[in-house]
């Protein structure tokens, strides 16, 4: 691993290890805070990917995985209280389910910027974010939060995110997890666009030094 590689790999790591603990927080009635951090994840790629090539980024995308899934097994034995409950900072589950969707979303985003890199400069990452954001958010929410998987973490109680309400409120009746992995699918949407904008700037900044 290259020493330029570095800077890449710290933030790619820190983004999970922080969305897996936010996502355990709502943020008003549909979304969790985590909704706000992990998308960045594909920001550091697509701008890996751009500066440095595919390579480097799938470097750069098995090396944040590695040291996000060990901070989030050391996660799992941190135990915190609150309203009168002990529960660890990370639960199995959603160590499980972000690393799973980590992985396969980011080297999805991965292979789609390689194979469109050489269209407009915004085509790239905004096809490969959207279409690995929604397989992360597919993955991630039903590992973490759906009662079919509920013998991968028995002691976990997420029955609260199997309340049927409502989609969002207005729509068809559904799991709650299904309305926050909703909503939290179109907050990704809307941050790929506007990722965008660093996303030029980054790459403008980088690109010069690379040669």
């Amino acid at each position: 691993m290259q020493r330029i590689h570095i800077p890449g790999i710290i933030a790619m790591a820190a983004i999970v290890v922080a969305s897996n603990i936010l996502v355990q927080f709502l943020f008003g009635q549909w979304l969790t805070w985590g909704a706000f951090t992990y998308p960045l994840a594909f920001l550091v790629t697509d701008v890996m990917n751009r500066v440095y090539g595919a390579h480097a980024a799938r470097r750069v995308v098995f090396a944040g995985f590695v040291v996000g899934v060990i901070c989030s097994v050391i996660g799992t034995q941190i135990m915190l209280q609150g309203d009168g409950f002990t529960y660890p900072a990370v639960t199995l589950r959603i160590a499980i389910g972000s690393g799973l969707a980590f992985l396969t979303a980011q080297l999805m985003d991965v292979a789609i910027f390689d194979r469109l890199r050489d269209r407009s400069w915004w085509r790239a990452p905004l096809a490969s974010t959207l279409i690995g954001s929604s397989l992360d958010t597919a993955i991630f929410f039903t590992i973490a939060f759906s009662s079919v998987l509920t013998f991968v973490e028995p002691a976990n109680d997420v029955s609260w995110a199997g309340e049927m309400l409502p989609l969002l409120g207005t729509g068809p009746v559904v799991p709650l997890w299904v309305s926050l992995g909703f909503a939290d699918w179109m907050v990704k949407l809307s941050l790929a666009l506007l990722a965008l904008v660093p996303f030029r700037i980054i790459v403008g900044y980088l690109m010069p030094r690379t040669t």
